[in-house]
């Protein structure tokens, strides 16, 4: 017998991109639903459409594609090689394409994707950690990056689209960004272990007047150094100021070993540094005030979310 080359074999026909791109995706799912239940009637009633529907579909895009998907058979269908392989890859598609879906989705109202967080030191606990922690609990699935860094250097990272929100301490100068202020904490002095101040029931700024303040250069430096200046000198005497280029936990070793004391807030009193004692300033009456900054040009809804939350957190608590 002479071999005749049928118009359904799967390399009889290439059919053209124009004619791919007019395939809907209608049929294609349809396609897949006839696979697996392998009956047209059984089909029509999973979709909830008319079997005469599914088989037009049926045909129609086998006609587009130029090769037979299904064998009819008098009670159902079969697949065909051609089918088979057909089948298999757009089960795959049709899956990625489920997915950008949904991943679309989830990026859209802010439930995947990332967020970069700017802070002025380590985060271990306070507001900020609380905040993180439950942005977690809510949102598993955004990616939190966190950079450490000088208020000026997290707001200028902000403006370059690098970060989506700082947290800095004290007045935000950044007229072209939004800020909100979130909480506050008590300011405390933090002393070695055995310093005479430390056994003391109650500490003034006149008691701190002829120490010497270790102050860092980054993080909350600049703001600690303006403020032990400005109080030091409001009682009349000379600030002794040690600026270091060091991180938190190296500024709190040199207190421990006796180099001087410094200035914190409250937060940093829950981390266990050996060898320091964080005592209250009873003639103190500011706080330390911390501030959300943000480009008013991110739309990043991983932002907006973790704003709404630090603003009901903060409501709650009344922390600012």
């Amino acid at each position: 017998m002479r071999w005749r080359k049928s118009k359904h074999n799967i390399n009889s026909r290439t059919p053209s991109g124009d004619r791919l791109d007019g395939i809907p995706l209608t049929a294609l799912r349809q396609a897949l639903v006839v696979s697996h239940t392998l009956n047209f009637h059984h089909a029509a009633a999973v979709l909830g459409v008319t079997q005469s529907s599914v088989s037009a579909r049926i045909k129609g895009l086998e006609d587009a594609l130029g090769v037979l998907l299904f064998e009819r058979r008098h009670r159902g269908v079969r697949l065909t090689e051609a089918g088979r392989h057909f089948v298999a890859g757009v089960s795959a598609g049709i899956a990625q394409l489920d997915h950008a879906v949904r991943t679309a989705g989830a990026m859209l109202d802010g439930t995947e994707g990332r967020i970069a967080i700017g802070v002025h030191s380590p985060i271990t606990a306070g507001f900020l950690a609380d905040l993180r922690r439950q942005y977690r609990a809510t949102y598993p699935m955004i990616e939190q990056s966190v950079l450490e860094g000088r208020s000026a250097e997290t707001i200028a990272m902000v403006r370059d689209g690098r970060l989506d929100v700082a947290f800095v301490v004290a007045a935000v100068n950044a007229p072209d960004c939004h800020s909100r202020q979130l909480w506050c904490e008590p300011m405390v002095v933090a002393v070695p272990t055995g310093h005479p101040l430390g056994e003391r029931e109650t500490i003034t700024w006149l008691d701190l007047a002829d120490e010497t303040f270790l102050v860092r250069h980054d993080g909350t430096g600049p703001q600690v150094f303006e403020h032990v200046v400005r109080r030091i000198s409001e009682r009349d005497r000379s600030p002794r100021i040690h600026r270091c280029d060091v991180a938190r936990d190296t500024l709190m070793g040199m207190v421990a070993v006796g180099d001087g004391i410094t200035l914190t807030s409250e937060a940093t009193t829950h981390v266990p540094f050996p060898g320091v004692v964080f005592r209250l300033i009873a003639d103190e009456t500011e706080r330390a005030r911390f501030s959300a900054v943000w480009s008013p040009h991110n739309r990043n809804p991983a932002l907006l979310n973790l704003l709404d939350l630090a603003a009901q957190m903060s409501r709650s608590a009344g922390a600012v």
